[in-house]
């Protein structure tokens, strides 16, 4: 045989021999893309992305071995969240993980197809992410925090700590989705133990300093934090103006508490996170988000911080103590 002709055949037989490895690399699935919207700040959240992560491997999938994260944060700025939810729909990604009742209203507007898994502190019926907790319907399912709900406990147990404190502050933000609920919920608790609440809102850093000014110019001697997002993200901050004002404060995640404050009573947001990572994860596996039930925190956890009781000048009742999940000393 010529040798052009010998060249011709090996390489003829040479490139089908590559023929199946060219199939095999264009039939190769693609990496699912998981939207994760949120209207904070990456650094505020870094312990509830990564408790994301951790429920999205326990149904097998990791964020850069088969599995990819589009991560979309509104540093604070609602309005910016339409948008960013927006942009994941024109992403096509697979799933939509909204943490918030903003982010996750945000979300439910941009798309009736793509599958939205939610956390929020909000009643999800009553708000219309969900037909109802057992069978959601539509594409949108998640774990309900049950914050809001939570603020009538709040306030008695700031009383019972303080309970010389007869004026009292409410922190609202009035971009949070059912923040008018939450100051009538405040204000409620308040009159039922005969105490005057002023309620006070702030929606970024500069309105926290004059929210403060406020609350101590009204004669407010405590503060319940209400829920929101953009709060937990400066919980720092916030905690530090509690004490820096001598004012005694509670909020909903034991993270609040951890910052300085003195009281926090609510759910595992971290397991919250988690579970959101979880239904993700069996989404992409193929279940569909009508079928999986909204869940609800079974547990409550209460965590005192001693020390700040200790910088504020209060003996914390003992039997309260006793009661405390945690006690940070």
């Amino acid at each position: 045989m010529p040798d052009v002709r010998r060249r011709e055949v090996i390489a003829l037989f040479g490139g089908a021999a590559s023929w199946p490895l060219v199939a095999r690399a264009q039939q190769r699935p693609a990496m699912p893309v998981i939207g994760f919207l949120n209207g904070a700040s990456p650094e505020g959240y870094a312990l509830y992305a990564a408790a994301f992560r951790q429920g999205l491997s326990e149904t097998g999938f990791v964020e850069g071995r088969n599995a990819a994260i589009e991560y979309r944060w509104a540093e604070g700025h609602t309005d910016r969240l339409p948008a960013l939810a927006a942009d994941l729909v024109r992403r096509q990604v697979a799933v939509i993980a909204a943490a918030g009742a903003s982010s996750s209203l945000a979300a439910k507007a941009a798309t009736t197809a793509i599958p939205i898994v939610f956390s929020a502190a909000i009643d999800p019926v009553a708000v219309g992410l969900v037909a109802s907790l057992s069978r959601p319907a539509g594409n949108v399912t998640g774990v309900t925090n049950l914050g809001v709900e939570l603020l009538q406990k709040q306030v008695e147990m700031l009383h019972e700590v303080v309970p010389t404190a007869i004026t009292v502050a409410g922190l609202v933000n009035p971009t949070f989705p059912g923040s008018e609920a939450q100051a009538r919920d405040l204000q409620a608790a308040a009159r039922k133990l005969g105490l005057e609440l002023h309620v006070v809102y702030a929606s970024s850093e500069r309105d926290l300093d004059t929210a403060f000014e406020t609350m101590v110019r009204l004669g407010a001697t405590a503060l319940v934090i209400g829920v929101d997002p953009y709060f937990l993200s400066r919980r720092d901050q916030i905690a530090a103006l509690a004490i820096r004002n001598a004012m005694p404060a509670i909020f909903y995640l034991r993270e609040f508490a951890a910052a300085g404050a003195l009281i926090s009573y609510g759910p595992n947001l971290v397991d919250a996170y988690r579970l959101v990572g979880v239904y993700s994860g069996r989404i992409l596996k193929g279940e569909k988000p009508a079928d999986l039930p909204v869940l609800q925190p079974s547990k409550f956890e209460l965590v005192i911080n001693l020390k700040t009781a200790k910088a504020l000048g209060l003996d914390v009742p003992w039997f309260l103590q006793q009661r405390a999940d945690e006690v940070i000393e």
